[in-house]
């Protein structure tokens, strides 16, 4: 590789980029996110997890989710995304953000900053997340235990022009993985 390409290629990796995975309850985002933060890692960036469910936990337990808070939750999960790849970071984050229009703000806000976005689709459906069902919700939500749940009684707006769209019942998490993280590279950010 010539130098002035060496040069190029490093200062293009020097950046950061968010990768937000939204997609139904248990369709798969938080283990791809996983995964591909691996694969990240190995290659030697430096790579944060933005997981939904911690920071319900710590940055915005006082949110609950009616919509204005769904929104509230999304906001902030993408300023902090925004904050941490504008200083050279790829940040992954799995959350659900069922709604198109707090998605959209998150994706201008790094637009005006300058800073790369990605959106993946983890385009799974209903009924095989329902099958999974990794945390019990959609049990609940059967027995009438719960309601708002994302997907049944709670709309997901699906994204209309994802960068990428994985089906997880089609496709393994390592590919899924392998996936996000070719459209990465086929981008200049990984």
């Amino acid at each position: 590789m010539p130098d002035t390409e060496r040069r190029t290629r490093t200062a293009a990796l020097d950046h950061g980029v968010t990768v937000w995975l939204t997609g139904l309850p248990s369709a798969g985002k938080t283990t791809i996110a996983h995964a591909l933060a691996e694969l990240l890692r190995a290659k030697g960036r430096r790579v944060q997890i933005l997981d939904g469910d911690e920071l319900r936990t710590y940055l915005t337990a006082d949110l609950g989710f009616s919509r204005a808070d769904r929104d509230a939750n999304v906001r902030r999960i993408g300023f902090v995304a925004a904050l941490l790849a504008s200083h050279g970071v790829i940040v992954v984050v799995p959350v659900i953000a069922p709604y198109a229009e707090a998605r959209e703000a998150v994706r201008m806000r790094h637009v005006a900053a300058g800073t790369p976005y990605v959106e993946v689709h983890v385009a799974t459906p209903v009924e095989v997340c329902s099958a999974r069902d990794v945390k019990g919700l959609y049990a609940r939500q059967a027995a009438g235990r719960l309601t708002g749940l994302t997907g049944i009684d709670d709309p997901y707006e699906t994204p209309d022009a994802p960068e990428v769209r994985l089906d997880t019942s089609e496709r393994s998490v390592t590919a899924s993985a392998a996936a996000v993280h070719a459209d990465l590279v086929e981008r200049g950010l990984a």
